[in-house]
Parts: structure tokens; C-alpha cells; sequence
């Protein structure tokens, strides 16, 4: 009788002994899993201070946001290439600017317009070129775009306002001083680019 007793308690304290390891190991596994997933919802935030008020900012993959970032490169681009004034230094620093953001394709379109002599003729009559960008139409799936604008040369003797149409595809680089969305223009070309009739 003795001997049952003694076996009865020793078989309970084993089962509470081996409960309680039980319990103890779920208990830290969920703690543990719990402050993983905590921790990693932290570094996923991002804090911007403002003076010594801090912001949550939420810290995106460049997919989330590409349209909207192409579509600001695009409009850069253009108005760094197009946007010029009767100033050597400031057409070569717009257009060093702009080679930053688009392939070869771009600089052999420098090179058509240096030789048909159009940034001469626009430091010798002192003109002065904008362009606003009318709407962009951009293809996701196909990473290439076309850009609607129109482009204003004021002359002292006249203004002439163009439409421009151009086209090219869009490729992802690494985010850099001068490129800051990481993307890259190739085969830019001009599709359009002629004389508003009024």
C-alpha cells in the first residue's frame, strides 16, 4: 500500500515537473517570438525630427512609390534639357544634369542640336527657353513613358511656343547624388516638336 502510494506520488511529480517545463517552454517561445516581431515592426519606422519633435515617417520600397518617382524624374529630366537661357555656363550645368539621368540617347540629341547650332542661336539672340510639362502617360508594365509639354522661346523680337512630345523607357539604377529617384531614361527620342499654331 505503501509502495503504491509512493509510486502515485512520484508519477504526479513527474507530470508536474514535465507540465510545468511544458508550459514554461511555450510561454518563453511565444515571449521571444513576440519581442521578434516587435523589434522588426520597430526598424521598419523611421523618425524624422523636427527641431526636438520627432515624426513617424514610413520607410517604403522604391516599387511602392515608382510611378510617382518616374514621373518627377521624367519632368526633371525634361526641365533640366529644356529649360535654358542666354548663359553658357548655366546650358552647360542644366545639361550636365540632365546626362545624369538618361542614357546616350540623350547626349546624341545634344550633340544633333549643338550642331545645328541651337545653343548658339540662343546665346546670340538672347532668348530664353522654358518648357511646362502638360501630362505624362506612363506604361508600368512595359517601364516606358511618353511626355507631353510645351515648350516657350522668348526672343526679344518674338516668343514662338512648341509642342513637345517625347518617348523612351525607364530602367532602375542605384540611388545616387546626381540620379536621386535611381532611375535612368534610354532610348529617349522626340517624337514631336513643332510650332504652335494660333
Amino acid at each position: 500500500m505503501l509502495i503504491e502510494s509512493l509510486e502515485q506520488k512520484t508519477r504526479l511529480a513527474l507530470t508536474t515537473v514535465a507540465l510545468t517545463v511544458v508550459g514554461c517552454v511555450f510561454t518563453c517561445s511565444f515571449v521571444v517570438i513576440k519581442a521578434l516581431g516587435m523589434v522588426q515592426e520597430e526598424r521598419s519606422q523611421i523618425y524624422v525630427l523636427d527641431g526636438d519633435i520627432p515624426f513617424l515617417a514610413q520607410r517604403t520600397k522604391q516599387e511602392a512609390n515608382w510611378q510617382m518617382e518616374s514621373k518627377a524624374h521624367i519632368q526633371l529630366f525634361h526641365y533640366y534639357f529644356f529649360n535654358l537661357s542666354p548663359d553658357d555656363a548655366f546650358i552647360k550645368w542644366t545639361l550636365g544634369k540632365a546626362m545624369y539621368m538618361a542614357d546616350g540617347t540623350a547626349m546624341k540629341q545634344h550633340q544633333a542640336m549643338q550642331e545645328r547650332g541651337f545653343y548658339s542661336d540662343i546665346m546670340s539672340s538672347s532668348a530664353v527657353c522654358t518648357i511646362v510639362c502638360d501630362s505624362i502617360q506612363l506604361d508600368e508594365t512595359g517601364r516606358a513613358f511618353t511626355y507631353y509639354g510645351t515648350q516657350t522661346i522668348h526672343r526679344r523680337t518674338s516668343n514662338v511656343r512648341r509642342t513637345l512630345v517625347t518617348t523612351g523607357c525607364l530602367e532602375s539604377v542605384p540611388r545616387t547624388e546626381n540620379n536621386p529617384h535611381g532611375i535612368l531614361i534610354t532610348n529617349w527620342r522626340t517624337l514631336e516638336n513643332k510650332d504652335l499654331n494660333y
